[in-house]
């Protein structure tokens, strides 16, 4: 036994080590588990983070608010953030950038451009000639793009979120409005890749919300189809988004909830900014008009004064959301001059008349982009800081006819909840419950490219061709292929936006260019010349709308096929096992992917006559061509409107069916299309061609039409800019720390010198000595501090502390000695007790050996010389001087004695008993007289020829078994080890336990 357990003792002890060390790995990568979302609103932020343990959090600022003004305050030295900046803004007004959103993605002749001018007029904005864009010129040596604000606040949220998390993060999900186009979502992409964040996910704040509702409503979703709209109205923006919530059938998981958004109208300058605004310019007016007289300056070429009045139209605005009238009053608004007026109500109303008759505008949008009647709302949610006021539920009210309005969300918090469990759900560290979500791409994008056609002979023309790559409202991410079949040379094929007819015509010129990208193709003609006696399959371009809905170009590949005779002998056991596993499970499995969406490629054949456009009514039949299905998880998109049907002579593909392999079976009747079994291996043996597909890789070179992308130099240039900025305030607070710590110091040391506790340890030369040298490094911090480096500032609160080390020294000391020495002197008597308690214990019961006795009274006899000795010579020396009664010694030697005290207890409480010695007489003892006749046991009737007194047959011993000296303890505690302590009655047989036997 004791070879065998040596045997395994190894073995195990190695399990315990790869435990250890996967234990380690795991504990490791905890501290990288922290998702965050940010949720970019235009006034401002909120930060949500999920952490294990901490599920589904806001972030709270350093001021402990759960939202953050997105304000940045640059200057030549220094930066703020949050409500610092935004306290900066009265201050500084040109230096502090808010509202800056509109910017990006916009062209200097964007009329947000020129909005953003006339707003806010104290702002250089200067011209970048490559890119055509706008940046801001806050002197001549500071100027940043709109993209590198961005970043900056992005870096400022994530430095909140590690802090609240307490460890570092680096996956995020950041919400952008859900009319953001391509350029814009770029841009955000962007500035999160300038602040070192891994984006999981661009979410639009409408999904993020809907996100938000379902997850906390999961168990109200069924089946049945439940149609919500959300009308959010933010401080820049109003969206208004029509949401269909149903359980539908998942692969993996079953019945699961699924949200689908249906439509999506939006305003994109409706919001509470300018309202704020309107209040503002009246503000002004009646300011000037309370000076008319007085020959002043007008009030609004005064950015100060401006910055105060719209910070005063905020809270007024806020107020009178509440009440009838409120009284605005703004302490030396200009020159001095104090400014109160009295505001109501009915003339805020009056003021935003015009705005609040576009508030139905984006609810019809909703309903004509969803093609769904307002019968068909169940609910009306409102979201966002400015549906808060009065007028905007009314008129709202009104427009959807229903009998009140849904508050039953957090309008602020929402997006910011959605946002971080859609982060949670693509982590790989989290396991949430599955929610579908199916976005809508708003803006359809098409395919668009020109070639030459012979209409008659001899007479060739060119033909513009469109190919609808998404469609309006169709869902997201979804990958897409699109073949050209009748070239083979190299061309050039154009990306552009689809009809935008549902945009009025300022909402067109916000918009921008409505052309994305040109894609140049090279290589095709060299393909068709390495495969010369290969088919033709066209051209294939992989198209991919992402989750952050932005679009791109996967490859483009030349594909070739051609009929391989394949000798049916020369295939292997192992290639015929194959096959006929194939058949066993082809079957089901074609049919399994097909029931979840994903359906062969579809291609259009080339009809006879060919026109400049394809007609409505003149599509050409289809032909599905079997391509290998592989599962892809992305819904199917809706059916193309018959407008746009694809016009002759290309092939259209509905989804990316991944990657072709090199040899590809796709003849018509084999198993995968129908789910029809191969044929037997007889039948097989007279078909024995094939084919076999090449796919060779096309070059492609691209030409953004609509904003250009940042180079990669440009991008590293402005992430190193924006890395030397973040150094450089850590640097400052670090010597702000490091100053603050030295003039807190002095001024605690200076007033401890004065307290009876530190006086009592030193002498009157110690304490003048310490308060003169404190005097001089306080002068020192008041006229050079402000130029001294955060090197200097340790280095003298250092020399400060060495100073004060032998004072403070004493000072703990004296306050640890009560603690400390009765501590010692209940651990003593206790063990005095123990020791005399285990000497009277008899010698056949006794577990300890004298050795252990003795050495315990030995620690016992020396820890109480050394305590008296030690105290009584403390109690010699003066207290000024340094005591040698240390509370570490005291410590030690209480470790020591406690060491041994365990030690004994620890072997009493697994310590076995011994067996009993049988009488001389072989009788049994006698049982006590209040000993119960269970105890005593029946009285045995001895057989015929037998007495009573004869000696009984004694069982054989039962032998202890001893543990092999590498052997595994028993755990500490068990029940084996209490029911070891419990003594047998004497003359009983002791019950045997799992180990004995």
């Amino acid at each position: 036994m004791a070879a065998t357990v040596r045997r395994q003792r190894p073995r195990r002890l190695a399990c315990w080590a790869l435990m250890a060390v996967l234990l380690a790995d795991l504990l490791a990568l905890s501290d990288m588990l922290a998702v965050m979302s940010v949720d970019l609103g235009s006034e401002s932020m909120k930060v949500a983070i999920v952490k294990p343990g901490v599920p589904m959090e806001i972030v709270l600022n350093k001021e402990s608010r759960r939202k953050t003004p997105v304000t940045v305050t640059l200057k030549e030295n220094e930066r703020f953030f949050g409500d610092s900046a935004a306290s900066m803004a009265i201050k500084n007004p040109k230096a502090t950038l808010r509202y800056f959103q509109n910017l990006l993605g916009k062209q200097e002749n964007n009329p947000h451009v020129a909005l953003y001018r006339a707003r806010f007029p104290e702002h250089e904005l200067g011209f970048d000639p490559q890119r055509q864009t706008v940046y801001f010129q806050i002197s001549p040596q500071l100027q940043f793009s709109p993209e590198e604000v961005l970043s900056m606040l992005l870096n400022y949220s994530r430095s909140l979120a590690e802090d609240f998390a307490e460890q570092p993060i680096k996956d995020a999900v950041i919400t952008v409005p859900a009319f953001f186009n391509q350029a814009e979502r770029r841009a955000v992409l962007q500035a999160a890749r300038m602040a070192g964040l891994k984006v999981l996910q661009l979410i639009n704040d409408n999904t993020a919300t809907a996100l938000s509702y379902g997850v906390f409503r999961r168990k109200d979703i069924n089946s049945t189809a439940q149609n919500i709209m959300f009308y959010d109205m933010g401080a820049g923006s109003t969206v208004c988004t029509i949401v269909t919530y149903q359980t539908v059938k998942t692969k993996d998981a079953g019945m699961q909830p699924q949200l689908q958004i249906r439509g999506v109208g939006f305003d994109r300058t409706l919001g509470g900014l300018e309202m704020e605004l309107r209040l503002r310019e009246h503000l002004a007016g009646i300011f000037n008009e309370q000076r008319k007289g007085q020959r002043a300056k007008d009030v609004r070429e005064n950015p100060r004064a401006m910055a105060k009045l719209l910070r005063e139209a905020n809270r007024l605005k806020t107020i009178l959301s509440a009440n009838a009238d409120h009284m605005a009053q703004i302490e030396g608004l200009m020159d001095d001059v104090d400014f109160k007026a009295k505001v109501t109500r009915a003339e805020f109303e009056e003021l935003c008349a015009d705005l609040f008759e576009r508030v139905p505008g984006p609810v019809q949008q909703a309903l004509q982009s969803a093609e769904m009647k307002l019968d068909e709302i169940e609910q009306v949610i409102l979201v966002g800081g400015a549906t808060r006021v009065p007028k905007v539920q009314e008129v709202l009210l009104k427009a959807v006819g229903k009998e009140e309005l849904g508050k039953n969300i957090n309008a602020d918090e929402a997006a910011a909840m959605g946002a971080v469990y859609q982060a949670a759900a693509l982590s790989k560290a989290f396991k949430v419950k599955p929610f579908v979500v199916r976005d809508a791409a708003i803006y359809p994008i098409l395919v668009e490219f020109t070639r030459e056609v012979e209409e008659e002979p001899g007479v060739r023309s060119l033909k513009h061709n469109k190919r609808v790559l998404f469609c309006r409202m169709g869902p997201y991410p979804q990958r897409k292929v699109i073949t050209f079949n009748r070239y083979n040379h190299d061309f050039n094929f154009h990306i552009n936006y689809g009809d935008l007819g549902f945009l009025g015509p300022e909402d067109l010129r916000v918009f921008g260019s409505q052309n994305l990208t040109t894609v140049k193709l090279k290589g095709v003609g060299e393909s068709f010349k390495k495969y010369p006696d290969y088919e033709s399959k066209g051209i294939k371009a992989h198209f991919n709308l992402d989750e952050s809905g932005v679009l791109s170009l996967d490859r483009v590949e030349s594909v070739f096929e051609t009929l391989v005779e394949d000798s049916p002998e020369e295939e292997s056991t192992l290639t015929k096992l194959g096959n006929t596993i194939s058949s066993l499970f082809g079957g089901g499995a074609a049919q399994d992917t097909k029931e979840n969406g994903t359906d062969t490629v579809q291609e259009e054949e080339e009809g006879p006559a060919e026109g400049s456009k394809a007609e409505p009514g003149e599509q050409a039949e289809p032909r599905e061509e079997a391509e290998a299905p592989t599962e892809d998880t992305s819904p199917p998109p809706p059916p193309e409107p018959k407008g746009d049907a694809a016009p002759e002579g290309e092939k259209a593909a509905e989804k990316d069916n991944g990657e072709k392999p090199e040899a590809q079976p796709s003849e018509k009747g084999e198993a995968g299309a129908e789910g029809v079994p191969p044929a037997p291996e007889e039948e097989k043996k007279q078909k024995p061609a094939r084919k076999q597909r090449m796919v060779e890789e096309i070059g492609v070179e691209l030409v953004v039409l609509d904003l250009p992308d940042l180079r990669q130099d440009e991008l590293a240039r402005s992430a190193q800019k924006l890395q030397d900025l973040t150094l450089r305030d850590l640097e400052k607070q670090e010597r702000e720390k490091a100053a603050n710590s030295l003039e807190a110091f002095i001024f605690e040391t200076q007033d401890k010198l004065y307290q009876p506790e530190y006086q009592e340890v030193s002498t009157e030369e110690q304490r003048e000595d310490i308060s003169g040298r404190l005097h001089a490094a306080s002068t020192w911090l008041e006229d050079e501090g402000f130029g001294a480096t955060t090197v200097m500032l340790k280095e003298k609160l250092a020399e400060l502390r060495k100073l004060c080390q032998g004072l403070f020294f004493r000072v703990e000391e004296r306050k640890k000695w009560p603690e400390r020495l009765s501590a010692l002197d209940n651990l003593l008597n206790h063990s005095s007790m123990f020791l005399t308690g285990a000497r009277l214990i008899p010698e056949m019961d006794q577990i300890f050996t004298e050795v252990e006795m003795t050495t315990l009274e030995k620690v016992i006899n020396e820890t109480w010389a050394w305590k008296n000795a030690t105290v009584a010579e403390q109690a010699k020396l003066p207290a000024t001087e340094k005591p040698v009664l240390l509370s570490k010694d005291i410590e030690a030697k209480m470790m020591a004695l406690d060491r041994e005290v365990q030690y004994l207890l620890n072997k009493a409480k697994f310590a076995k008993p011994r067996p009993r010695p049988k009488d001389k007489n072989g009788t049994r003892a006698e049982p006590p007289l209040n000993a119960s006749a269970s105890d005593q046991g029946d009285k045995v009737i001895p057989p015929a020829g037998q007495t009573e007194d004869a000696k009984p047959i004694s069982e054989p011993e039962q032998e202890t078994r001893s543990e092999p000296a590498d052997s595994e303890p028993l755990e500490l505690g068990g029940p084996a080890a209490e029911s070891e302590q419990k003594e047998q009655p004497t003359g009983q047989k002791p019950t045997l336990k799992n180990d004995e036997l």
